[in-house]
């Protein structure tokens, strides 16, 4: 499975903290993570080794991360997003949290829908379940 994940930057500490805690999960061998710029180079000091960065949120990241989710090649998009902040990128953000709504991709906005996001994940390997 292939998860994009993405943070604001007032948010960043929040995504390596809740990756951190949940390390085990992300390193799993099923697991692939792309993330935007910053939030990439982060997630990787916090011990995830396979992250594939894609440019900045503003340099168009997550409009590279919007194809993928058109393309099906996303099962899942965190985006821990700043909602007191102005973002030059806005046009950007819309567009990716439209094309997850269109393609029926789970989108998780901030810590707790995140976490529910992978607790559902946990028990899933390539589409199918892990009995447990």
């Amino acid at each position: 499975m292939k998860l994009a994940l993405i943070a604001h930057d007032g948010k960043k500490a929040d995504m390596v903290s809740f990756v951190m805690k949940r390390l085990e999960f992300f390193q799993r061998e099923d697991v692939d993570i792309v993330a935007t710029g910053t939030t990439g180079e982060l997630i990787t000091r916090a011990g995830v080794d396979k992250v594939q960065r894609v440019a900045s949120g503003p340099m168009g990241g997550d409009a590279e991360i919007g194809a993928m989710v058109t393309r099906g090649e996303i099962n899942g998009v965190i985006f821990f997003r700043d909602p007191l902040d102005k973002h030059p990128h806005d046009v950007d953000i819309s567009m990716l949290m439209r094309l997850c709504d269109v393609h029926d991709v789970p989108l998780a906005t901030n810590y707790k829908s995140g976490h529910i996001m992978i607790k559902y994940f946990k028990n899933k390997t390539y589409g199918k379940t892990i009995k447990s």
